[in-house]
C-alpha cells in the first residue's frame, strides 16, 4: 500500500558550461554530463538510500523497543508527515523567496541532528516515544521545505527537453536504492539493533548536504516583492493548481491515493511484525519488493506513456496498481501466501509509476518558474497532507478492528483514486494539454 531572479550573472551561465565541457567525453549519458545534475543526483540517491533504511528502522524501533501499540504506531506515521498538513501552504510561499539550494542544505543538517538523538537516547536508556513522536515531527518540517525546494531546483539545472528525463533519472535511482535499503535495514536491525539502523540515515543526510553544497551554479536569490503579502502568493499557489483542470485531477487522484495508501501502510508493519510475527528481513522485503517494481516501473514509464499516450497511460497506471494492491492484502500470512503477496505488492508499484513519473514531469513543464515553489507547495500541501489523516484513521481502525481491516479499507479506497482522471480531459488524452 501503500517530496524571475536576480542574482544571475554571465559567470554562472560560464560555470554550468564549463561543468559540461569538463565531461563531454566522459562516455556518460548526456543528461549526466552535466556535473551540477550529477552533484545534485548523488546527494539524492545517498540521502533515498539511508530514508530507505530508516523506513523500516523507524517503526521497528518504535513496536520492538517500545512496544508501541497500534494506535500508537499510527500516530508515528502521523508526525511523520504532519509537517507538510500545518506548513505545507506558506512553506511554497517562503521558498520562492529564498535560495532554494540553501533551503535543502539546512534541510539535510536538520534532519542528520534530529536522527542522530534517537540512538544517543536509546544508548542512554532514556528513549521514549514522544522523543520518537517529536523526531518525526520534526523531520517532517525539515522535508517539507526540503521538497519543496528540490522540486522547484530542478528545472534549473537541465534544460525543459530533458526535464522528463531528468526526473526519469532520479525516480529510477530512488527506487533502485529503496530497493536495497529495507533489507539492509532488516538486516541492520536484526543483527546491530534499529538505533544503529537510523545512524546511517544520519550520515547519509551529512553526505547530501556536502554534494548539493559543492554544485557550481549559482544559487540565486528570487526577486523580492515587498508589496506582495504571504497570503496573496499562497493564494496564486492555489489558483493555479484548483484553476487548471488537469492540475487539478493530478492533485486530487494524488490526494485519494495517498490517504488510504497510508491508511493500509500505517498499520503494515503492525501485521507484519507484530500479528504475524515475522523477522525483520522479512519484514524488509516487502519494502524491498515494493522498490523493486517501482524501479522497473521507471524504466518502463516513457515506452508507455509513448505507447498509449500519457493520459490514457495514467489512468490505466492507477487502475491496475490499485487493483493488485487489493489481490495482495489476503494474502499476508506467515506461510507460501507471503511470497504471493509480496509479489503483487510489487507488482502494484510497477503500474503506478507511469502516473507518478508522469505527473511530476508536467507539473514541471506547465508551471511559471516563479511559481514553482507555491505549486509544489500546495500539491505537497494537498497530497502529502492527507496522510496522517490517513495514518490516524489507520491507527484507530487497527487498534479496535485490526490491522488487516486498515489494510482492506486503504485497498478499497485506493481504488476510487482514479474517478478524478476519468472525469478530466486526460481520460482520452494522447499528450497532456499545454
Amino acid at each position: 500500500m501503500k517530496t524571475s531572479l536576480t542574482d544571475t550573472t554571465d559567470t554562472t551561465d560560464t560555470a554550468h558550461t564549463a561543468d559540461a565541457s569538463l565531461d563531454s567525453g566522459s562516455g556518460l549519458p548526456a543528461l549526466f554530463r552535466t556535473a551540477d545534475f550529477r552533484r545534485f543526483w548523488i546527494g539524492d540517491t545517498v540521502s533515498q538510500a539511508g530514508t530507505a533504511v530508516t523506513l523500516l528502522a523507524l517503526p521497528l524501533l518504535a513496536i520492538g523497543t517500545l512496544g508501541a501499540t497500534p494506535f500508537e504506531a499510527g500516530l508515528l506515521v502521523m508526525c511523520e508527515y504532519l509537517g507538510f498538513l500545518l506548513i505545507g501552504l506558506p512553506a511554497g510561499a517562503w521558498v520562492d523567496r529564498m535560495r532554494r539550494r540553501r533551503v535543502m542544505i539546512a534541510g539535510d543538517l536538520g534532519r542528520a541532528t534530529l536522527l542522530a538523538s534517537l540512538p544517543a537516547a536509546a544508548w542512554l536508556d532514556v528513549l521514549t516515544l514522544p522523543q520518537l513522536y517529536a523526531v518525526a515531527f520534526g523531520m517532517s518540517l525539515c522535508t517539507a521545505f526540503f521538497d519543496i525546494a528540490y522540486q522547484s531546483h530542478l528545472p534549473g539545472l537541465v534544460d525543459d527537453s530533458r526535464l522528463m528525463e531528468a526526473n526519469v533519472a532520479l525516480e529510477t535511482t530512488r527506487t533502485l536504492t529503496a530497493a536495497g535499503g529495507p533489507g539492509a535495514g532488516g538486516a541492520l536491525v536484526g543483527a546491530l539493533t534499529a538505533p544503529v539502523a537510523i545512524v546511517v540515515d544520519a550520515v547519509s543526510f551529512l553526505v547530501s548536504a556536502l554534494c548539493l553544497s559543492r554544485i557550481r551554479r549559482a544559487d540565486a536569490r528570487p526577486e523580492p516583492r515587498p508589496d506582495v503579502p504571504l497570503r496573496a502568493e499562497i493564494a496564486e499557489g492555489l489558483r493555479l493548481v484548483f484553476g487548471d483542470p488537469v492540475l487539478r485531477a493530478l492533485t486530487l487522484t494524488s490526494a485519494i491515493s495517498n490517504l488510504f495508501g497510508t491508511i493500509g501502510a500505517a498499520m503494515l508493519l503492525v501485521l507484519l511484525a507484530g500479528e504475524l510475527g515475522l523477522s525483520p528481513l522479512l519484514c524488509g522485503l516487502v519494502f524491498t519488493a515494493e522498490a523493486v517494481g517501482g524501479f522497473l516501473g521507471s524504466l518502463l514509464t516513457t515506452r508507455i506513456a509513448a505507447r498509449f499516450g500519457r493520459g490514457r497511460a495514467m489512468c490505466a497506471s492507477v487502475i491496475t496498481s490499485g487493483v493488485l494492491w487489493l489481490s495482495a492484502v489476503p494474502l499476508f500470512h506467515d506461510d507460501w501466501r507471503f511470497a504471493v503477496a509480496v509479489t503483487l505488492q510489487s507488482l502494484g508499484w510497477t503500474a503506478f509509476m507511469t502516473f507518478k513519473i508522469s505527473s511530476v514531469a508536467f507539473r514541471q513543464q506547465v508551471c511559471p518558474e516563479p511559481l514553482l515553489g507555491r505549486m509544489t507547495a500546495t500539491f505537497r500541501f494537498v497530497v502529502w497532507g492527507c496522510m496522517p489523516v490517513g495514518a490516524l484513521v489507520g491507527g484507530l481502525l487497527g487498534e479496535h478492528f485490526g490491522a488487516r481491516t486498515a489494510l482492506w479499507t486503504g485497498a478499497l479506497g485506493e481504488l476510487l483514486a482514479v474517478l478524478p482522471l476519468l472525469l478530466s480531459p486526460l481520460r482520452t488524452a494522447r499528450e497532456l494539454p499545454r
